[in-house]
């Protein structure tokens, strides 16, 4: 237990350099989640989830509470979340999880960029068995709390024994980040919180099982197609088997 999991990580690119794509991007999120569960984070805890990763990527209070605000009344449905995949450069394998309200719009800014740098995309569900779907929270370490011992409490919402552990390197501060099972969220959210972990991050992602080996030229080309991918507003996140 306690080993780092960065060898089974996904190469999920965050290249966020602009500031209003990242605000875009979780605006999105709060509005699925108030459409679903109310504008009251108290009793809409994965709307609590998402100021707390708003609030981790500095996101101005104002923004939050607007967002909130123009999400009530609104139709969850008018929201879709797609997931697209299939083969980059170099037979990287290519996750592309997407927030849309058209999908045919998105489905074609995606599929350009993988013509574009001579990929292939395919059917949802065919590059399913190359990742694992996991539930991902970060949250601050408390003193003296021991990891073998959380990891077993929360065993039962299929927590992985392994976990990452980063230190802040300005303020000294630890953070964990675990992974457990998808349906497994709201319930890890909930034990987190009962038991005053501060969470920074909550979200879902895809960790690739299965590595593979790129030159640093081949690695050049695929970020890129991986930062073309990123400038679409639709887009969430990008991951791929990149080791």
């Amino acid at each position: 237990m306690g080993r780092a999991f960065e060898f089974r990580k996904a190469r999920k690119m965050k290249r966020w350099g602009n500031m209003a794509k990242t605000f875009t991007r979780l605006g999105k999120q709060i509005a699925i989640a108030v459409a679903e569960g109310g504008p009251d984070p108290e009793n809409n805890s994965r709307l609590r989830a998402i100021i707390a990763t708003c609030k981790h990527e500095n996101m101005p209070k104002d923004n939050i509470d607007r967002a909130i605000k123009n999400a009530v009344g609104k139709d969850k449905n008018s929201w879709k979340t797609m997931t697209y995949e299939g083969y980059g450069p170099h037979g990287i394998a290519v996750f592309v999880d997407t927030l849309t309200d058209n999908p045919t719009r998105t489905v074609a800014d995606v599929r350009s960029i993988f013509n574009k740098f001579n990929g292939n995309l395919g059917t949802m569900g065919s590059l399913a068995f190359l990742f694992d779907h996991f539930a991902q929270f970060t949250f601050k370490a408390k003193d003296g709390m021991d990891m073998d011992e959380l990891v077993l409490e929360l065993i039962d919402f299929g927590v992985n024994d392994e976990f990452d552990e980063e230190v802040d390197e300005e303020t000294g501060e630890k953070s964990i980040t675990i992974y457990g099972d998808p349906k497994s969220f709201a319930q890890i959210q909930s034990y987190l919180e009962d038991n005053g972990y501060e969470i920074t991050s909550a979200e879902f992602t895809y960790v690739p099982n299965d590595l593979k080996d790129v030159t640093d030229e081949q690695r050049e080309t695929i970020d890129k197609m991986v930062e073309k991918l990123e400038e679409f507003d639709d887009v969430q996140n990008v991951y791929t088997n990149m080791k």
